[in-house]
């Protein structure tokens, strides 16, 4: 018997070796596959995304609420070096890197070049998790943010001193209140916007996207808003702490920005409407450049305001306690410069005054005798990337048949003029409807798995690789806004079709940081962007995977010039805690 069971052992062991000799060759086999760049589990990926279309439950285990305690899931990182990021020191709360103050005193004052985008140098970005402020939590749900914003976020409290006469922000116990008010709307902005209202058409949907100069806390901006107006507000990050940033915190979209020597990261002819309210813009020196880039971007027909200074200076020349020929003189070079641009004065009523673009700005220069204007020779008016402005008028015709677009919101799923007159190159108007169905049907998707979206827990969303704006226009919402950022890098420029459809944008190049302030978005959508910048630049990126919450952030490798690491955590250092990242 002990024979026949010692028997039976060398035979048990030696099956066990074959069996785990054929697996280790399988796996090996398995694994060159893999490396060979024909595996990778693409079709198994590509099956699930067929699947999701058809199915949106296939995964009804993935859980976006909030986890206090821990990862929001578990990767296996077997066989890679995941490299952990640090958080950076509190001083960098609210670090902005390429409006750092202490760099921007190395940069000339003159013509606002200082507080332009100046942003560091790869060696010198920070490599670490910018932290949150003591006591940081969740914003106030819209519409309640737009009035109230904790005093943990943003705990700044230098402007309810300096604006305290002006009802812009009051500070209450543990929050901040906005009033509504203004340097401009004491009395708050709905009756300074229904004052606007009564020469602009603002009700009916003619007007939808508006630009915002110098916006303060973007109250102009907010009040818009139920009026089915959308605002791009931009400020400075200047001595006034924290007005882009109380922008954010309120639920408005703003950009930190400035108008210097630098073209606005605007296409041509895509604002219905621009605002200055006491902005302290220089708006008649240098000839009138700063009004000529106003008008590249004002779309015909649109409306250009002007609030404060030096209107209406001779009755208000000695509260503002400036010589009134100086004011007078300021006037006068604005009125000229608005007449060469071909703009028509509407109203002067108080301190605000109206021009209109006319509809035909090149039949109207050519009327004028003795014109001045001189028509920019650039061949794409919206090639702007740090492209120095430039003391011509841009053209109106060439892009786009502005008569041709609808109100909203019937403009945002018709086809935009762009579209329609085949000046957006191999997008064909086909193209544009069914990319619309895509999205309508990817939007549907994201909402079934991450149920949030559409709760008003997001507010700030953006798109980083915004495309033709399908995304924002299937979320669209009065719960929500989208920031579509349209990568300088990309072969198709397709921000002014955004645009046109009464979405608004950003165009910005993601090797560098955005020009906002940490913790200002809730939700971020990176569709097709690494794949874009993996493309432009030499990459090798570890295995990543991510559907991630804050801090919930793998790693991937260090190269030259523009890496996927920085564009990861330029994603942490703008999203808020307990946002999510698609």
């Amino acid at each position: 018997m002990a024979n026949k069971s010692s028997g039976d052992n060398r035979t048990r062991t030696s099956v066990s070796i074959f069996i785990v000799t054929g697996l280790c060759c399988f796996f090996y086999l398995l694994g060159a596959w893999q490396r060979s760049g024909f595996g990778k589990g693409d079709s198994i990926a590509l099956a699930v995304t067929k699947t999701a279309g058809e199915n949106c439950n296939i995964l009804p285990n993935l859980n976006f609420e909030t986890r206090h305690g821990g990862q929001a899931g578990s990767i296996d990182d077997s066989g890679t070096e995941v490299k952990i990021f640090k958080p950076c020191h509190p001083r960098y709360t609210d670090y902005t890197p390429c409006q750092d103050q202490k760099r921007a005193m190395h940069f000339p004052r003159e013509n606002m070049i200082y507080r332009e985008r100046h942003c560091p140098p790869q060696e010198k970005k920070l490599h670490c998790l910018i932290p949150a402020p003591k006591g940081y939590v969740t914003p106030f749900p819209w519409p309640k943010s737009r009035d109230y914003v904790p005093y943990a976020n943003a705990p700044y409290k230098s402007l309810t001193v300096e604006k305290a006469i002006q009802n812009w922000i009051q500070y209450e116990g543990n929050v901040f209140r906005f009033p509504g008010g203004g340097t401009q709307f004491p009395q708050g902005a709905d009756k300074y916007i229904d004052q606007l209202a009564s020469v602009i058409p603002i009700q009916n949907g003619t007007v939808r996207t508006a630009l915002d100069t110098g916006c303060g806390v973007a109250s102009w901006g907010a009040y818009l808003w139920k009026r089915n107006v959308i605002a791009m507000s931009f400020a400075p990050r200047d001595s006034h702490e924290a007005q882009v940033q109380f922008a954010l915190e309120r639920g408005v979209p703003a950009v930190i920005g400035v108008l210097g020597t630098v073209k606005m990261p605007y296409p041509s002819k895509a604002f219905d409407m621009a605002h200055c309210s006491r902005c302290l813009i220089p708006w008649g020196a240098a000839d009138g450049i700063l009004m000529m880039e106003v008008d590249r971007v004002l779309r015909p027909g649109g409306y250009w305001v002007l609030s404060g200074p030096p209107i209406n200076w001779k009755t208000n020349y000695k509260a503002w306690q400036r010589p009134k020929e100086e004011l007078q003189e300021e006037q006068r070079k604005i009125e000229d410069i608005a007449k060469r641009l071909c703009w028509e004065k509407k109203s002067e009523k108080g301190e605000t005054a109206i021009w209109q673009k006319r509809m035909d700005a090149e039949s109207c220069h050519s009327e004028q005798e003795d014109s001045a204007a001189t028509f920019c020779k650039s061949a794409d008016p919206d090639d702007v990337w740090y492209k120095k402005m430039e003391g011509c008028t841009t053209p109106s015709k060439g892009n786009g048949d502005d008569e041709g677009l609808k109100p909203f919101p019937e403009r945002l799923y018709a086809v935009p003029p762009r579209i329609a007159n085949g000046l957006v190159s191999g997008v064909s108007v086909e193209a544009y409807l069914e990319d619309n169905k895509k999205w309508k049907k990817h939007v549907s998707a994201y909402t079934k798995i991450n149920k949030l979206i559409d709760t008003g827990r997001y507010r700030n969303i953006m798109d980083m690789n915004a495309g033709l704006g399908g995304f924002a226009a299937a979320l669209h919402s009065s719960k929500m806004w989208v920031m579509n950022v349209m990568p300088t890098i990309t072969e198709k420029n397709t921000l002014g079709v955004i645009y046109e459809r009464g979405l608004i944008g950003i165009y910005h190049d993601w090797c560098e940081a955005f020009s906002t302030y940490p913790r200002t978005y809730d939700l971020i959508h990176a569709h097709g962007l690494f794949s874009l910048y993996k493309d432009k630049y030499v990459f090798h990126l570890f295995p990543f995977f991510f559907f991630f919450l804050y801090h919930s952030i793998s790693a991937c490798s260090s190269l030259r010039s523009c890496d996927f690491e920085d564009i990861l955590l330029e994603m942490d250092r703008i999203l808020r805690p307990e946002g999510a990242v698609i």
